[in-house]
């Protein structure tokens, strides 16, 4: 029998740099104005409200609003105790100056000026150019933890550049941890054998409905004592609602009639059960061992701290039993597609 989720406030470590949060990260994508514009109403209270639902990690990139995801995250934490929060952002895609002539980076999903190009880099110099504009950005002196940014046609050069480059900014105390985040668990295995990482995301595939990361990364990465954070725990919609439409999206498209069955199912054994498939789906992730925070959005401060309490409640361990037994999720090792 599985044991019941701990989700309380108890911090557990992430990495091996000595970094410990609780077990959910806010995922900072919306403060880069992600789909749409966040006014100043809005965004300064997005951050405090992740606080107050107990969340200490923040995790941002450069892609995010071609840098204003990181400008507002560090301008929110300014008043909060450094030693009390996390910060992890990204690495691999420069930001380079450029006429914005009016154009928006809505091709890229976020509603700002188009006044920089992303330049993918993943060489020693990149990342070490990259560190310092992120550094400058946030306002901070250090950054928590550096993850290679979707290196998925440019794995030979991060390894050969982007890995070896973190590991020397670790060394130096610029960073404590670094590992690559990515929509893919098969390049992030590759890279627990062959880099001294000790930090990897993974977006999608360590969720309810799919669960393709317990063949090769979750493994690995409790074997070699690699802390695996769990981002897209949602699949882009489908398990964000209590019950689940025919127009749900799973992966940024529409869900197909297979997955969306099995999504529905799961959401009716969650009501026999007393509890939602959101919550089920915030909490599954963290039942691997491997796993030591999920990573979590949400572009208002209503929708993060509704995203906080769906962890405030272990769900019982009978409700993953229950789902097991009906092939609706997988035993570990044993992943359904």
């Amino acid at each position: 029998m599985s044991a019941p989720v701990s989700t309380a406030a108890k911090p557990v470590a992430i990495g091996r740099g000595g970094l410990l949060a609780p077990p959910v990260a806010y995922g900072a994508a919306a403060l880069g104005n992600l789909y749409r514009a966040l006014d100043d109403r809005e965004w300064p209270r997005i951050v405090p409200a992740a606080w107050e639902g107990g969340v200490r990690y923040f995790d941002v990139a450069p892609h995010y609003g071609l840098g204003l995801a990181e400008r507002r995250l560090g301008e929110s934490l300014r008043e909060l105790p450094r030693e009390e929060y996390i910060v992890s952002t990204k690495v691999g895609r420069l930001l380079v100056p450029q006429d914005a002539a009016g154009r928006s980076d809505l091709d890229n999903l976020f509603d700002v000026p188009a006044d920089h190009r992303r330049v993918r880099d993943y060489s020693r110099d990149g990342v070490l150019r990259s560190v310092e504009q992120s550094l400058e950005r946030l306002g901070l002196d250090r950054i928590d933890i550096a993850l290679v940014h979707d290196p998925d046609e440019h794995e030979r050069e991060a390894l050969e550049g982007a890995f070896p480059a973190l590991s020397e900014l670790r060394d130096q105390g610029v960073i404590r941890s670094f590992g690559a985040g990515m929509n893919q668990s098969g390049m992030l295995t590759r890279f627990v054998q062959e880099t001294d990482a000790d930090v990897m995301m993974v977006a999608g595939r360590w969720t309810l409905l799919d669960q393709s990361a317990a063949d090769d990364l979750l493994p690995i990465a409790r074997e070699r004592e690699v802390t695996v954070l769990a981002a897209a725990v949602f699949n882009s919609g489908i398990l964000a609602t209590d019950a689940p439409a025919r127009d749900a999206t799973f992966d940024y498209g529409p869900a197909g009639r297979a997955v969306l069955a099995r999504a529905q199912a799961i959401a009716r054994v969650a009501r026999h059960h007393g509890t939602t498939l959101p919550e089920l789906a915030a909490q599954y992730p963290l039942t691997h061992p491997a796993v030591g925070a999920v990573v979590m959005g949400g572009a208002s401060a209503e929708q993060v701290a509704r995203n906080s309490r769906l962890v405030a409640r272990p769900v019982a361990a009978a409700v993953w039993d229950d789902l097991r037994d009906r092939g609706l999720i997988a035993d570990e090792g044993h992943p359904l597609r």
